[in-house]
């Protein structure tokens, strides 16, 4: 009963997370030939330090695990799989950040930031749909998932595609999922039931990015008060023509 109260408070916790350092997102972009590893806010494309991009997988259309090489540039991260995936998922652990009594936050645990207010630890989180008829496997290492209950590849612009989140792997309620993240971040879309799902429109016949962000609560650390946590489900509304 305790597990479901907290998970039914994850819809406050996130709305009222508005935190600098949980303001940005993680997504993926095909750009120039390449898939690039985007850090931002809406129409927001900031630097980051690549070094934090924690893990890279990629699948080929059964759920096979293709090789994925994270290449670290000077301002951001880009993937390189082995061939081109039907799946591919990435992680950022941004770190531990603590804000001081006069609101800056400093990246840095609380046990070196004295008089430190709030402490969280934030990870980012995306999932690529690129293909149709894809298998998603197991992904235990997305500790927030947006996972498709349909094929989205194939719902369509304008029509719902069926969703449940999930929290280190059980479903969660409560959850406000925003169904435009790169056009409209701040305009939320939906949240999930008591079985962690939703219906979240199809937006875009181009690239949709829908989102969700949460925050945790973490007991008996030293160093972080909170997990904060954003996730993203990308993929083309429309097949590609040239």
């Amino acid at each position: 009963m305790h597990h479901a109260k907290s998970l039914a408070l994850l819809g406050l916790f996130s709305a009222l997370f508005a935190a600098q350092v949980s303001a940005h997102g993680l997504w993926t972009e095909q750009r120039r030939g390449n898939i690039e590893v985007i850090y931002g806010h809406g129409a927001e494309d900031n630097a980051y330090k690549a070094r934090k991009i924690s893990g890279a997988w990629a699948y080929d259309v059964s759920g096979k695990m293709i090789p994925v090489t994270v290449q670290r540039l000077v301002d951001h991260a880009r993937l390189q799989p082995l061939k081109p995936p039907a799946i591919l998922a990435v992680a950022l652990d941004n770190g531990m950040w603590s804000q001081t009594a006069d609101k800056k936050w400093i990246n840095q645990g609380r046990s070196k930031v004295p008089g430190a207010i709030e402490s969280t630890q934030t990870f980012k989180y995306s999932l690529a749909i690129y293909q149709p008829g894809a298998k998603l496997p197991a992904l235990d290492q997305i500790k927030l998932l947006i996972l498709p209950e349909v094929d989205p590849l194939t719902v369509g612009p304008g029509k719902s595609l069926p969703v449940r989140v999930l929290l280190d792997g059980k479903p969660a309620a409560g959850v406000k999922l925003i169904g435009d993240y790169r056009n409209a971040p701040n305009t939320l879309s939906t949240e999930t039931d008591a079985e962690g799902r939703a219906q979240v429109l199809v937006r875009n016949e181009g690239l949709n990015v829908i989102a969700a962000q949460v925050e945790v609560p973490v007991k008996d650390s030293p160093e972080v008060s909170s997990r904060g946590l954003f996730s993203s489900l990308t993929f083309l509304g429309e097949p590609h023509h040239e």
